[in-house]
């Protein structure tokens, strides 16, 4: 139930109570901790970054930091869930939050009585649209900074299910929201709330009724006139408390652990690689290098392979391994580790036909040009050779 407060000159309202201040707080600290530690990264070479970077530490402790930062806002985000469920199921109270057909018809109203278009602001709920579309995006942002943080703070775990593309793009997706949302607490969310009129009700806790007026008359209606919502008895209040205290119990527990999963899912290089020097400059600007004077090398026709005999262990082997070995090693498919690997072939079948260079397949691959690894002219005139005399492998 909404309470009030008069004093000789104005009235109160009550707009939130201690809880949910203290939970404004809470994500006020922690959103300005990601920011000011996520930009200093994503711009490193604006002057005032290294200096920031120095006072919380260094680079290490700065990501140190972000990461906590995040993890406390996650769980801010579960506790503000439960509180939901608290409110709609135990209270009873309306999803006042939820947007709806009016609040668009209030946003029109507002432009046109802001264009002089309209001889009164609309009457508007416990939320405007304008603290709606606050609400909604700062949601959106969770998810999406939840998602791409994963990735970033778990790449080898999200490369093994996912293309490792989805890393640097997760990258810029994280840095593009986290500017995004900078930028509408500056410019959206401190014009409305602190500039074109000072709202001291997360301070307080209570608005004026001049304020109401203004930003939320119907609500101001509704408590007037009594209409605040259904009374909850006691008993039934109790019954619902059965049901939701374990549900809500089983709800965080689950959501905890994944909190817990989520940062403690993979070693990375925070815990891994010692701290660098503190004196170490975070980032060094490239300077010109002097143009190199052009030198003579060997084209790669006129280097010959080592081979001493025309057979696999005569040289062949070491020539495949030099060339093909850091792609086709003991990982499956086709292996060129040894003889018997090389004539077994891959899972299309055998590569090399002895006696037949033209028509085995490790020849029209390699020789096309395409393939990642290449042999030079005279190699690949080796294997030929090498092929067309039997593939002897001694």
């Amino acid at each position: 139930m909404e309470t009030t407060t008069t004093t000789t000159t104005t009235k109160f309202y009550l707009r939130f109570d201690v809880l949910q201040r203290i939970e404004h707080w809470v994500l006020v600290a922690s959103f300005t901790t990601l920011a000011v530690t996520g930009l200093v990264q994503k711009f490193a070479l604006f002057p005032l970054s290294p200096i920031i970077v120095r006072l919380l530490g260094g680079i290490e402790s700065v990501r140190i930091i972000h990461r906590v930062a995040a993890t406390v806002f996650l769980i801010e985000a579960i506790y503000h869930l439960i509180s939901i469920g608290y409110k709609l199921y135990v209270e009873k109270k309306s999803a006042s939050m939820l947007p709806g057909i009016k609040d668009l018809q209030d946003a029109f109203q507002t432009l046109a009585f802001n264009l002089g278009l309209a001889k009164e602001r609309p009457k508007m709920g416990r939320y405007n649209f304008i603290e709606k579309a606050e609400y909604w995006a700062l949601v959106w942002g969770l998810v999406i900074m939840a998602l791409t943080g994963f990735m970033l703070w778990n790449p080898i775990a999200t490369t093994r299910w996912l293309p490792g593309e989805v890393v640097p793009a997760a990258k810029a997706a994280h840095g593009a929201e986290a500017v995004l949302a900078v930028l509408a607490i500056m410019l959206w969310h401190f014009y409305h709330v602190h500039i074109r009129h000072w709202n001291a009700s997360m301070f307080t806790g209570h608005l004026t009724r001049e304020e109401m007026e203004e930003e939320h008359a119907l609500e101001l209606e509704k408590i007037e006139q009594g209409q605040v919502g259904p009374e909850v008895s006691p008993e039934e209040r109790k019954r619902r408390l059965r049901v939701f205290i374990p549900v809500a119990s089983v709800l965080s527990l689950v959501l905890l652990y994944g909190v817990f999963r989520f940062v403690t899912f993979e070693q990375t290089a925070i815990t891994t690689l010692p701290p660098a020097e503190r004196n170490v400059p975070v980032f060094v600007r490239a300077t010109s290098t002097p143009v190199p004077t052009p030198t003579v090398t060997p084209t790669p026709q006129a280097v010959q392979p080592v081979v001493g005999e025309l057979s696999w262990e005569g040289g062949i082997g070491d020539l495949f391994a030099r060339q093909c070995g850091a792609c086709h090693g003991q990982a499956g498919g086709f292996s060129v580790s040894d003889y018997s690997s090389v004539m077994k072939g891959g899972v299309n079948g055998p590569v090399i036909i002895p006696g037949n260079a033209e028509d085995s397949r490790l020849i029209r691959v390699v020789g096309g040009g395409n393939h990642p690894g290449k042999f030079t002219d005279v190699e690949l005139s080796v294997i030929r050779d090498w092929i067309n005399a039997g593939a002897l492998e001694r």
